[in-house]
């Protein structure tokens, strides 16, 4: 029996600049600087190949620049990369400045570059022979071009009945779109993977736990990512279960949230509940949060 994950979403290159204090304005500020593959998607795909599912693919968009080394990356992590070629834009770029201190917070520089650009033409329904589940990037909601192939990827998948899940993966870019469309775009996806800022956001209540069971209402299944006050898994609008965070000491938060979906999901699809699979996102997120960049493995830094 068909395993199958497709994931449809950004891949990018991450410039992960750890600082330490403030930056300071007009002059130098002191931080170790590493290269990385990135995009939530790409990321999603392969935590969820590091997760245990047998058969991992990524639908993607990348420039000609940096196609090869991606492809490879993807490859090595167990990850079947289906990346369409850009003929114009580069990569998408993502600048990670990440403060080193307790916290480890970061803060994004976006450059979407050809992740973005993907579009309907992109699309083929034989992506989804064998597979069992498609995940979709919150990312791809946030361009015309993506949005639309967004569309038809649910479309076809929900034809076929294969369930859909999907991360919002930017309060920022959220607030820009609008709560309403976005509860639109996202008609026909069961399971919700938002952050502690996303969840508040799309219901407007400032407790996630409240948040989350409102938000249960519109999706069947949500399961709402607290970072270091764990996880909360809601249906038919209740909170379900609460799942502890695994405690970590944090180096760079960035591909957390990413490293929680994925390996919710690998776990999803090999049986375990939601609040198991939750669980096991937790961990993956422990793990996630002491190393550099957002993938399992770190590879790939150059």
């Amino acid at each position: 029996m068909s395993t199958a994950l497709l994931v449809v979403g950004d891949v990018v290159t991450d410039v992960v600049a750890r600082h330490i204090g403030p930056l300071a304005p007009g002059t130098d500020t002191a931080a170790v600087i590493r290269t990385v593959p990135g995009g939530a998607g790409a990321n999603v795909a392969c935590w969820a190949a590091h997760g245990g599912c047998p058969d991992v693919r990524l639908l993607g968009r990348v420039g000609a620049e940096a196609a090869a080394w991606h492809e490879r990356e993807l490859t090595a992590s167990g990850v079947r990369p289906h990346l369409v070629i850009d003929p114009e834009a580069p990569t998408g770029t993502v600048i990670c400045l990440v403060d080193r201190g307790a916290s480890a917070e970061r803060t994004f520089l976006t450059d979407s570059g050809a992740s973005l650009r993907l579009a309907p033409d992109d699309w083929s329904d034989a992506l989804l022979d064998g597979v069992v589940r498609l995940h979709l990037s919150g990312y791809l909601l946030f361009s015309e071009p993506s949005r639309a192939l967004a569309a038809v990827a649910l479309g076809a998948a929900c034809a076929r009945g294969v369930p859909v899940s999907l991360d919002p993966a930017s309060a920022g870019f959220l607030t820009v779109l609008g709560v309403d469309r976005f509860l639109s775009l996202i008609e026909g996806v069961d399971v919700l993977l938002p952050s502690h800022d996303e969840v508040r956001l799309l219901t407007g209540l400032p407790d996630p736990a409240d948040a989350a069971a409102k938000l249960s209402r519109h999706v069947p299944l949500v399961v709402a990512k607290l970072g270091a006050k764990g996880a909360l898994v809601a249906a038919s609008g209740a909170v379900r279960a609460r799942i502890p965070a695994v405690p970590a000491t944090p180096r760079d938060t960035t591909g957390a949230g990413d490293a929680f979906t994925g390996t919710f999901l690998a776990a999803l699809l090999a049986g375990a509940q939601p609040e198991e699979a939750a669980a096991e996102g937790c961990r993956a997120g422990a793990m996630a949060v002491e190393k550099v960049g957002g993938r399992p493995s770190d590879r790939g830094v150059r």
